[in-house]
């Protein structure tokens, strides 16, 4: 079985180096390694944990690549799986398709909705439990929440043993902002429009869910951007990822999941 992990290369600006020195390859940013390029003859004895990224396809404002959730997602988990017992946790690729009604007023986003993502996660824990000992699935996108609460708990009054987390940081703003442009000038900043970079609505949240339940995000900015993506730097990306990944391990790693099996 090949691990995960990203290959040493020299700092060069023709190239897609991360801040640290290392080449972002395909399997660290788009796919953890693990289940994809394992043989079922390799699989059958570790009665794994399976470690399932989950994103979405949606836009991002004007500067940010349209499967930015699912980049986070992927990335949180290779790092995540970095850190825990080798060959007790293996990770999953990516369902990149995610419940994005919200962003349908911009051109590029692809929903499935919450009804057939929910259902997609109750048959994904069905199938992974046949042969691993537990599933977490690891979400990159909010909108994910309702489907993937009401998948965990369908599938853990079934009996299985799965849950999910999500990559929180403290001071994050919503969408396309600081946060997330600053996790990708870190992971692969030259699929990062900076020439394109403009603030969005930084109102809270909570302000602005009533005009965006009704008329989705394109509602409440015209931009796509909920924060401001103008103070993004790379640095910054970097101690995000750290922390999302640290909060994830850790959860993981503890196994405490709540009433709707998100993990504590």
């Amino acid at each position: 079985m090949r691990s995960a992990g990203r290959r040493k290369c020299k700092p060069d600006p023709n190239n897609r180096c991360a801040p640290d020195g290392y080449r972002l390859t395909f399997s660290s940013v788009e796919s953890p390694t693990g289940l994809a390029d394992s043989t079922s003859s390799e699989v059958a004895p570790l009665d794994p944990t399976l470690v399932v990224p989950v994103g979405s396809v949606e836009q991002h404002g004007p500067h940010l690549p349209l499967d930015t959730d699912t980049r986070i997602a992927n990335a949180v988990v290779a790092a995540v799986l970095d850190r825990l017992a080798p060959g007790r946790y293996l990770g999953a690729p990516a369902l990149c398709y995610g419940a994005s009604g919200e962003h349908e007023g911009f051109a590029g986003t692809v929903s499935i909705g919450t009804e057939v993502l929910e259902s997609v996660l109750v048959e994904y824990g069905r199938s992974a439990c046949r042969w691993a000992r537990r599933v977490v699935f690891v979400n990159g996108h909010g909108g994910n929440v309702p489907a993937l609460g009401g998948a965990v708990r369908r599938l853990r009054s079934e009996g299985r043993d799965v849950a999910w987390c999500a990559p929180l940081v403290d001071g994050a703003d919503a969408h396309a902002g600081h946060t997330e442009t600053s996790v990708l000038l870190h992971l692969c900043p030259a699929d990062v429009r900076t020439e394109r970079i403009e603030a969005g609505n930084s109102a809270p949240l909570s302000e602005l869910m009533p005009m965006m339940r009704r008329g989705g995000l394109a509602a409440v900015s015209e931009v796509g951007i909920l924060g401001d993506p103008r103070t993004a730097t790379a640095a910054a990306g970097a101690r995000i990822l750290a922390a999302m990944v640290d909060g994830c391990a850790r959860r993981i790693g503890e196994w405490n999941p709540g009433g709707t099996g998100m993990l504590a």
